[in-house]
């Protein structure tokens, strides 16, 4: 099985992000899914080999400009519908 290389990402890569990391890593863990989920801040988040991106709705733009991989604007990081419904789908795809 493929295993992708997730980015959380938010201003400083320290607090929401990690936050964000958490969530994706329940998401990840309900589905079945060990993939790797890293945080880091938003100058480095299109210099990081990765294969998705997840962020904040007000980050996601200034990524998406730069980013050659998906990012999903998210706008409740505690939400885990909210990141399952706009991310779940888009991580299946990249692992056929």
């Amino acid at each position: 099985m493929t295993r992708l290389k997730i980015i959380a990402v938010c201003g400083f890569g320290v607090g929401s992000s990690l936050l964000l990391k958490m969530k994706v890593d329940e998401m990840l863990k309900k589905n079945g899914m060990t993939h790797n989920v890293e945080t880091c801040d938003v100058g480095s988040a299109t210099s990081i080999a990765c294969d998705i991106i997840f962020t904040s709705n007000e980050l996601a733009g200034k990524i998406s400009e730069r980013a050659s991989v998906p990012v999903i604007a998210i706008g409740n990081f505690l939400d885990l519908d909210e990141i399952q419904d706009k991310g779940l789908d888009i991580i299946k795809n990249l692992m056929s």
